[in-house]
């Protein structure tokens, strides 16, 4: 079935008694049982909900895992899947991940007893070499979030089932309708549903999405244990962004071309980074794994000419505003927003202060490149 076809109806159909077309909310707290030990598949909307549950099919389908629990938010998704470890445990991940995982990782799990390597993951001999018999997780963020970097994907997950350590993939960035971890032997997916699944901006909400069952077991314990899962109407509205993730995506791609095309040949633009330029260092491996370029692009703005603050106050169609994959246009700098709790370690990412984050939205392509090249003038 193609994804936009499972995008609009997967999870759908569970009304039985009225035939609605739209999957209802189940706004209940709980559900009565019918005697002892006998209800009807649900009891409390913390362990599991109708609608949740539908949206947890439709997730899971895109991705082609075996089920999905929805969270409360992307980071508390990223924090389950943590609580599959233990203290004195090693994570392998990348050194330009997303400010708040690089914050849950060092400032909140390596003080517990976690262990972390922060590394450049497009080099395998790096990933290689920090392995070690407490490796239990390789944690894979491509493209990375801001500067668009690749991890072979196929190459990282090798070397994790080689050391008997979890492969888990974020892929926020690109959505399942342009790449899809799974199918190169990725154990678990997350995402920040809050971005391109829900596409609004109007709801923040995180999946887990399980390769086989044991996995979801473990998964789907911890979420209810934790006490992280997400709403039935934060899930409904989830579920109904989702039905629109294909053209949606088509369109942010298509506005992100001619956007990064024309920043690369301004003249207050030093650098720009987007998977879908020739410029990009790694065109092979972004055709091997990639279906699509996506959305999210970054820059570096000639500060000299262009002052950050100058250029931010002039725009007319872009937000300067944290997180991303809404239908409108945001942008940041992630070293004093996104990426500030990376503190010192923001160097070695590549991150600097003229790093300038762009999430494209589906507005008029024209329109914003317009109002990018008078905020460039200086």
């Amino acid at each position: 079935m193609d994804i936009r076809t499972k995008s609009v109806h997967t999870g759908v159909n569970i009304d039985k008694t009225f035939n609605s077309v739209i999957t209802p909310i189940y706004p209940t707290s709980t559900f009565f049982f019918d005697e002892i030990g006998k209800h009807k598949g649900y009891d409390y909307t913390r362990s599991g909900n109708p609608t949740r549950t539908a949206l947890e099919a439709n997730i899971a389908a895109l991705e082609g895992g075996v089920n999905c629990s929805a969270t409360a938010t992307g980071m508390a998704a990223i924090t389950t899947v943590l609580f599959f470890l233990k203290p004195g445990d090693h994570i392998i991940t990348g050194d330009d991940i997303y400010g708040g995982t690089y914050r849950l990782f060092n400032a909140v799990l390596k003080p517990m007893g976690y262990k972390f390597s922060f590394i450049n993951m497009r080099d395998l001999n790096k990933v290689k070499a920090e392995v070690t018999k407490d490796t239990k997780m390789i944690w894979i963020e491509t493209p990375s979030n801001p500067l668009l970097n690749i991890i072979d994907l196929q190459a990282a997950i090798d070397i994790a089932q080689k050391a008997k350590a979890l492969s888990v993939v974020d892929n926020t960035f690109l959505s399942p309708y342009f790449q899809r971890p799974l199918e190169f032997g990725a154990d678990i997916v997350v995402h920040s549903t809050t971005k391109y699944l829900n596409g609004h901006s109007d709801v923040v909400g995180g999946a887990i999405v399980y390769a086989n069952t044991e996995l979801q077991e473990r998964g789907r314990y911890l979420v209810n244990a934790l006490g992280v899962s997400q709403s039935p109407y934060d899930a409904w509205l989830v579920l109904r962004g989702i039905k629109t993730l294909g053209p949606r995506m088509e369109a942010h791609q298509a506005n992100a071309v001619k956007i990064a095309h024309f920043l690369e040949g301004h003249k207050n633009v030093k650098k720009v980074y987007y998977p879908g330029l020739k410029s990009h260092p790694q065109p092979d491996l972004i055709q091997k794994q990639m279906k699509g370029f996506g959305a999210m692009l970054a820059f570096e703005l000639n500060t000299v000419q262009v002052p950050l603050n100058q250029f931010f106050k002039k725009l007319k169609y872009f937000a300067l505003a944290e997180s991303l994959g809404g239908v409108e246009s945001l942008i940041e700098t992630p070293w004093f927003m996104s990426h500030a709790s990376m503190g010192p370690a923001l160097k070695a990412s590549g991150i600097t202060q003229e790093t300038v984050r762009v999430s494209v939205g589906i507005e008029g392509a024209d329109d914003l490149i317009a109002d990018l090249d008078q905020a460039l003038k200086g």
